[in-house]
C-alpha cells in the first residue's frame, strides 16, 4: 500500500474515533457544541430580532397618536371610562349611588416646551415594549431552549404562551382597575379645597404605567411557582405552612402598588390571593407529575436488571 493510502486510512480511523457517542435517537446535531462566540453571535442575532420587533411597534404606536393618547393613556382621567361607567351601573344595581365616579377633579398640565414631544417619544416606546413582550420573551426561550436536557423542554412547553398571558391579564387588570381607582383616589384627595389638582402630565403617565407594569409582573406568580417547583426549591407543603406570612406579604405588596385606599387595596389583594392558591395547586401538580416520571424511570430500571 502507497504512503498516500495509509495516510488516508490514518486520517479515517481517527475520525472515527474522535465522533461522539450518540444516544438512542439522537443525531450528530445534538451532539453539536457551540463555542463562547457562537453563543455570543447567536444571542446578537435574538437581540437584533428582538429590538426590530420593539422599533415596529413603537412606530406603529407613534403614528396612533390620537388612539394612543386620548383614547388609552388619557381614557382614565375622564368620568366616561369604561370602568367607572362600570362603577356606576353597579353602584345603582346595589343602591349605592357613592359608588358611582361621574366627575375627576384634576386638569392634566404639560409644564415644558418639548414636554408633550418628549412623552410622545417615550410613551411610544413603552407601548411597543410592553406589544413587543410576547415576541421578547419567544426570543429570549429560543436562546436558553438548547442548553436544556428533553426532559426540560418537554416540561417547559407552553412557558412562552402561559408567559404572555398572565402578563397581558395583569396588564389588563392593571389598566382597568388599579389604575383608575388610584387615579381616581388621588385626584379626589385634597387637603384645602382651595387647593386645585393641576397635574403633571408626566407624574400621570408615570402612575398608570406603574400601576399598569406592577399587575401585569405581580401576575406572573403562577409562572414562577412552576418553574421553581420544577427546581425543587418550593413544595406545595412550604406554599401553605407559609401561606399567612405570604398573606401578609400580599397586603404590602397591594398596598405598595394602590393608594391609601381600602377598597383599592382590597380590590388587588383578591386577585394576588387567588393567584397565591392557584400557585400551590401548581406546585402540587409538578410534584405529582416528577413523581410519577421518577416511579416510571426507577420500574423500568428495575425491569432491565
Amino acid at each position: 500500500m502507497s504512503a498516500h493510502g495509509q495516510s488516508f486510512l490514518i486520517q479515517n480511523f481517527l475520525f472515527s474515533v474522535n465522533q461522539p457517542q450518540l444516544q438512542p435517537g439522537q443525531t450528530l446535531g445534538d451532539q453539536h457544541e457551540m463555542s463562547f462566540i457562537d453563543h455570543l453571535e447567536a444571542l446578537r442575532w435574538h437581540i437584533i430580532r428582538a429590538a426590530i420587533a420593539v422599533v415596529v411597534f413603537t412606530t406603529a404606536a407613534f403614528f396612533a397618536k390620537d388612539f394612543l393618547f386620548h383614547d388609552l393613556i388619557l381614557g382614565p382621567s375622564r368620568p366616561d371610562f369604561w370602568t367607572y361607567r362600570m362603577f356606576c351601573k353597579f353602584g345603582a344595581w346595589v343602591g349605592a349611588p357613592d359608588l358611582c365616579i361621574d366627575k375627576i377633579g384634576f386638569v392634566i398640565q404639560n409644564r415644558e416646551m418639548s414636554g408633550q414631544l418628549t412623552m410622545h417619544i417615550s410613551t411610544s416606546f413603552m407601548v411597543g415594549l410592553v406589544l413587543g413582550f410576547p415576541y421578547l420573551f419567544w426570543e429570549l426561550w429560543r436562546f436558553i431552549k438548547p442548553g436544556l436536557y428533553p426532559h426540560e423542554r418537554n416540561n417547559s412547553q407552553g412557558a412562552v404562551f402561559f408567559v404572555s398571558v398572565l402578563f397581558m391579564l395583569g396588564l389588563l387588570f392593571g389598566y382597568y382597575i388599579a389604575a383608575p381607582l388610584s387615579i381616581n383616589f388621588l385626584a379626589g384627595y385634597v387637603v384645602d379645597p382651595t387647593i386645585e389638582n393641576q397635574i403633571d402630565m408626566q407624574s400621570y403617565i408615570s402612575t398608570l404605567t406603574t400601576m399598569s407594569m406592577s399587575c401585569a409582573f405581580v401576575f406572573e406568580l403562577p409562572m414562577i411557582v412552576f418553574f421553581l417547583a420544577k427546581a425543587g426549591l418550593i413544595t406545595p407543603e412550604i406554599m401553605r405552612v407559609y401561606r399567612k406570612h405570604a398573606i401578609v406579604v400580599i397586603l404590602v405588596v397591594a398596598a405598595i402598588i394602590t393608594p391609601p385606599d381600602v377598597s383599592a387595596q382590597i380590590i388587588v389583594t383578591i386577585p394576588i390571593l387567588l393567584l397565591y392558591e392557584l400557585s400551590i395547586n401548581i406546585a402540587r401538580v409538578v410534584r405529582r407529575n416528577d413523581t410519577a416520571r421518577l416511579n416510571a424511570k426507577l420500574a423500568e430500571n428495575q425491569g432491565v436488571a
